[in-house]
């Protein structure tokens, strides 16, 4: 349990303390998706291993991320992000660490699959639902972009920090350096995290006086059955799952398409990528105020979610088609970055709001775990194969933007229809406002 928190002031403290830990659990998430892609070639070429079989091991790690954030959900509900941030420095830092020491192949797949998955997956729910538990209505966006900004911030460091590291040695001493960033920034983040508000005498940020139907939703306890047999989490994750198998084609396809398809150098589309995420640093929080700002306006938590939600991907889909016109204008191609930016800044943490608008904090870790397990276990795995399978069949990537385009409409779709409750709202609001 927690300690009670006199003032309010210390009880915000406390919620920045939360978001802090957040932030550097994203920063060291999104710090082994960004710097893979870049230690892919170096390992590649130490190894003599091929494109495919290096490649193996990240989606290998994605599996068992998907896995393993299903049950981090568990235990934030139960004891707090504070063992899932240790956990994960633990298991990221040996991520690194070992893989930096193997020397055959399968032991390569067997070590970054089983530790950097398991450290990674202690994250994603972790990060995500210690903020929703903390910030909700018209806080919740804010706070999150805040957060959220630790990943585009490793995009952009980490990623030069390991391209500097590898002009004077080698990739296994890079995984070591890493590991040691990772380890240090988890450890940190254990430290500055915090149980739930009641824990410490208060409530969520965000949470009107007045809305006593948000209250009731905040305090009832959801089984997973009940939660999965209602439709407002599937269409959640049919959004989000649609929209995470076109972000992962053009993240792991977007600086092929510039270089084959557009015609760029390797320099110029390299820096193009990484703009996406120099733009991301801004749009997270900028999107944050933008959408708590429309949950002040709309007066529902739920329907203003559910608008940022159709939002996003509409800038994915806009994106998509300047970028297939990118190789005539290079305008294009900076504005489409942008916009894959904006697109970033709201769709997974909005998704996540949402969730947490229509059933409450309560039981968010192993609602939205569950979901993470669905979606990551899916998305990113087939979302990147089919971006390189429709290269090979047609020797263009256009028809993997086009490809990507059509998810972003099936994800704008699935948000359109969303519901404003669960079935069992009406339960939900006999439970008696005991704020």
């Amino acid at each position: 349990m927690g300690t009670k928190v006199s003032t309010e002031q210390e009880l915000r403290r406390t919620g920045y303390m939360v978001v802090a830990a957040a932030f550097l659990a994203l920063f060291c998430l999104f710090g082994f998706r960004s710097t893979f892609s870049v230690l892919l070639g170096p390992m590649r070429e130490s190894t003599g291993w091929t494109t495919a079989q290096t490649s193996l091991g990240y989606s290998l790690m994605m599996t068992v991320y998907a896995v393993t954030a299903f049950f981090s959900g568990m235990v934030v509900d139960r004891w707090g992000t504070r063992p899932a941030y240790w956990t994960g420095a633990v298991f990221c830092a040996l991520g690194f660490l070992l893989t930096s020491r193997v020397q055959s192949y399968y032991a390569y797949l067997a070590v970054y699959a089983l530790f950097a998955g398991v450290g990674t997956g202690m994250l994603w729910v972790s990060s995500t639902v210690s903020v929703r538990k903390w910030y909700v209505g018209q806080t919740y966006a804010t706070m999150w972009g805040i957060a959220f900004a630790g990943a585009p911030l490793a995009q952009v460091v980490l990623s030069q920090i390991v391209k500097n590291v590898l002009k004077t040695t080698d990739w296994r001493a890079a995984m070591v350096y890493l590991a040691a960033v990772v380890f240090v920034a988890l450890v940190i983040a254990g430290f500055l995290a915090r149980r739930n508000p009641a824990d410490y005498g208060g409530k969520p940020f965000g949470l009107g006086k007045s809305d006593a139907a948000a209250a009731a939703r905040n305090q009832r306890l959801w089984t997973i059955k009940e939660a999965f047999s209602t439709f407002p989490i599937w269409g959640a994750i049919i959004a989000f799952l649609s929209s995470m198998l076109a972000e992962f084609l053009i993240w792991s396809q977007i600086v092929s398409f510039w270089t084959i398809d557009a015609g760029y150098d390797a320099n110029m589309a390299t820096n193009l990528y990484v703009a996406i995420g120099l733009a991301g640093i801004v749009t997270m929080p900028v999107m944050g105020i933008v959408a708590d700002k429309l949950v002040s306006r709309v007066g529902d938590e739920i329907r203003a979610r559910k608008n940022m939600l159709i939002f996003a991907p509409a800038m994915g889909i806009l994106a998509c088609l300047l970028l297939m016109g990118s190789g005539r204008a290079m305008a294009l191609a900076v504005i489409s970055c942008i916009l894959f930016a904006i697109y970033w800044a709201i769709e997974p943490g909005g998704v996540a709001g949402y969730v947490g608008a229509v059933y409450g904090n309560k039981s968010m870790g192993k609602i939205w775990g569950l979901g993470t397990l669905i979606v990551m276990g899916i998305g990113p795995a087939v979302g990147s194969f089919m971006g390189g399978f429709l290269y090979d069949i047609s020797g263009s990537y256009m028809n993997s933007i086009l490809f990507a385009l059509g998810s972003y409409v099936v994800s704008a779709v699935a948000a359109l229809i969303l519901p404003m409750a669960a079935e069992r709202e009406q339960a939900v609001q006999e439970v008696p406002d005991i704020g």
